[in-house]
C-alpha cells in the first residue's frame, strides 16, 4: 500500500474508532442523563404513551389514567377522592412532573423500573404493549375517610396521622386543605397551568399543596409531655404513676425570676404524675424537663424520633428538640413550647410507641409493589426502629394516657367497648403568643383482647375560631376517636 493510501486508511479508522467510543459514551455513561433530560421530549411521549399502574388501598385503586386530547401525551393519570389523597400520592403531571408516591415508585408504575424486567422481556415476546406495575399502600380507607371529614368539618387548616402500633403501618394521612391533582394531570395551558398556578401559595393563602401530616412542624404544646413522662420514668426521676412529684407551686424557673403558670386553678403542687398529666400541669413537667437536665431529655426525645428525618418512603420533615438549652429553656422545651417542633407523624409516633408497651416500629405506607399481572415484586417488612420505655415504663405511661380521656381533658375521645389512652395540647404560637394557638390530641385505643390496632395525632389550626373555644380535647379529640373507631369497625 503506498503512503497516501496508508494514511487515508488509517485516517478513517481513527474515524470509526471516535464513532464507536462516542456511540458507547451516549449509550452506557450518559444514558441516564440524557433519559431524565428535561428537553428529551422522546423519553417523556414514551413515558405517557400507555396507562401508568395504580396506587391501591384496601384491594381498590385510587389512581387511574384517561387518553389525553390534543396533545402527543397520549394518557393522562386520573384520581379518586384525590384531595382527600392527595397527601398519600401526591401527584403525576405531564407539564409540573411528579412527587411523592407518584415519584419515589415511579419506575414501578410507569413499568420501567428493573425489577419489571422479566415482566417486560415477557410482553415484547407477546407483542402486548407496556404496563406500569402497581403500589399497594398500608392505608385503611375508612380511616382516611373519617380523618379527611373531620379536618374539612373545622374548615381551619390541620392534619391526622394514624398508625398501627404493632407494625407502623400508616393507616391514614390526611392534610387539610388539599387540592385535587387530577386539576393539573395535563399540560394544557388552558386549564392544568391556570390550576396549578391558582394551587402555589404565593396565590393561595391557605398554601393547600402543603402536606401538613409530614412536612409542617408546630410546637406540639402539652402532648409533648408524654415524652417528658417518658423521660422522668426511664430515668428513674419517678418510678410509678402515683408517684409524689417534687413540684412547688408557684415555681419559678431557674435563673430567671419568671413564674411557670398553670392553666387555671388545677391541684398541681406536689401533683402525682397520674394527676398531673390528667389536669396538664406545666409546673409539674417544666420541673421534671428542669431536674433532669437538656442531655436527658434530649436523649429520650431522639429515642422517640425527633431531630431526624423519617421516609414512609415520603420524606417526613426532622422534628426538633433543641441541645445546648438552659434549664428554664428546657423546662419550657419540656412542655411543648420554647423550640420544641412536632410533625403530626412524629407525634403519632409517640403515642404508638407508648401503647405498643415502649417499643417503635418505623413507619411505612407501601406494602408491597407488584408487576402489572398483581405478582409480588417488593414487600415491606416491619422493622422495629428503637425503643423509647422498657415495657413496664410503657404501662405506666398508659395508665396515665387512659385516666386523661377517662377522667380528665380527654373525655371527647372516649370509644364504648375500647379502652382509650390519650393526651390533649393547646400550643401557642403567633408573637407574644397572640395569634390562635393549635389543637392537639394524640391518643391509642386497646380492644379487650389487649391489643391496640391504632394510634393517632391530630393537630388543627383554626384562625376564624374563638380563642376561648380552641382546645385540644374540643377540637381535635373527636376527629381522632372516629379515626380510631374506623379500624376498629374494620377489625370485626
Amino acid at each position: 500500500m503506498n503512503k497516501p493510501l496508508r494514511r487515508i486508511s488509517i485516517f478513517c479508522g481513527l474515524l470509526v474508532l471516535a464513532l464507536l467510543i462516542r456511540d458507547n459514551w451516549l449509550q452506557y455513561v450518559q444514558a441516564d442523563a440524557l433519559q431524565t433530560n428535561t428537553h428529551n421530549r422522546r423519553v417523556s411521549i414514551a413515558r405517557y404513551s400507555h396507562p401508568r399502574g395504580d396506587i391501591i388501598v384496601d384491594g381498590k385503586s385510587i389512581t387511574g389514567s384517561k387518553e389525553s386530547s390534543g396533545s402527543d401525551f397520549k394518557y393522562k393519570r386520573t384520581y379518586k377522592d384525590g384531595p382527600m389523597w392527595a397527601p398519600v400520592t401526591g401527584y403525576a403531571s405531564q407539564a409540573f412532573g411528579a412527587t411523592q408516591l407518584e415519584s419515589i415508585e415511579d419506575g414501578i408504575l410507569t413499568g420501567n423500573d428493573d425489577r419489571l424486567f422479566f415482566r417486560k422481556t415477557l410482553d415484547m415476546v407477546t407483542g402486548k404493549d407496556q404496563q406500569g406495575g402497581n403500589v399497594v399502600t398500608t392505608l385503611n380507607a375508612a380511616a382516611q375517610k373519617a380523618a379527611y371529614e373531620g379536618l374539612s368539618q373545622q374548615k381551619g387548616k390541620g392534619a391526622v396521622v394514624a398508625l398501627d402500633p404493632s407494625t407502623g403501618k400508616i393507616l391514614a394521612l390526611a392534610s387539610y386543605p388539599s387540592y385535587d391533582p387530577s386539576s393539573f394531570a395535563g399540560n394544557s395551558l388552558d386549564t392544568d397551568t391556570k390550576a396549578w398556578n391558582k394551587l402555589q401559595k404565593k396565590n393561595n393563602s391557605a398554601d393547600p399543596m402543603q402536606n401538613r401530616a409530614l412536612r409542617e412542624t408546630y410546637p406540639p404544646g402539652s402532648t409533648f409531655k408524654v415524652v417528658t413522662a417518658a423521660a422522668a420514668l426511664e430515668n428513674g426521676l419517678y418510678k410509678s404513676a402515683n408517684d409524689k412529684t417534687r413540684s412547688p407551686l408557684p415555681w419559678t424557673m431557674p435563673g430567671t425570676t419568671t413564674q411557670l403558670k398553670n392553666e387555671g386553678n388545677i391541684p398541681c403542687e406536689d401533683a402525682t404524675m397520674r394527676t398531673a398529666l390528667q389536669y396538664s400541669c406545666n409546673t409539674v413537667f417544666g420541673k421534671i424537663g428542669s431536674d433532669l437536665g437538656n442531655d436527658k431529655m434530649l436523649a429520650e426525645a431522639k429515642k422517640f424520633g425527633f431531630d431526624s428525618e423519617q421516609f414512609t418512603p415520603v420524606r417526613s420533615n426532622a422534628s426538633v428538640f433543641s441541645d445546648d438549652m438552659n434549664q428554664s429553656q428546657t423546662a419550657l422545651s419540656s412542655i411543648g413550647q420554647y423550640n420544641t417542633a412536632a410533625t403530626p407523624l412524629q407525634m403519632a409516633m409517640v403515642a404508638s410507641a407508648v401503647a405498643n408497651d415502649g417499643k417503635l416500629m418505623k413507619p411505612y405506607m407501601v406494602d408491597e409493589l407488584q408487576s402489572s399481572n398483581v405478582d409480588p415484586v417488593a414487600k415491606t417488612e416491619p422493622e422495629e426502629m428503637s425503643r423509647p420505655l422498657s415495657p413496664g415504663n410503657a404501662q405506666i405511661l398508659q395508665s396515665m394516657m387512659e385516666t386523661v380521656v377517662k377522667d380528665g381533658t380527654g373525655k371527647n375521645a372516649q370509644i364504648p367497648g375500647a379502652v382509650v389512652g390519650g393526651k390533649t395540647g393547646t400550643a401557642q404560637h403567633g408573637v407574644a403568643n397572640s395569634a390562635n394557638p393549635y389543637a392537639w390530641f394524640i391518643s391509642y385505643a386497646k380492644l379487650p383482647d389487649g391489643s391496640s390496632p391504632v394510634a393517632v395525632a391530630v393537630v388543627v389550626e383554626d384562625e376564624q375560631a374563638n380563642r376561648d373555644d380552641i382546645s385540644g380535647g374540643g377540637l381535635a379529640a373527636p376527629i381522632a376517636k372516629k379515626v380510631m373507631e374506623a379500624v376498629i369497625n374494620a377489625k370485626k
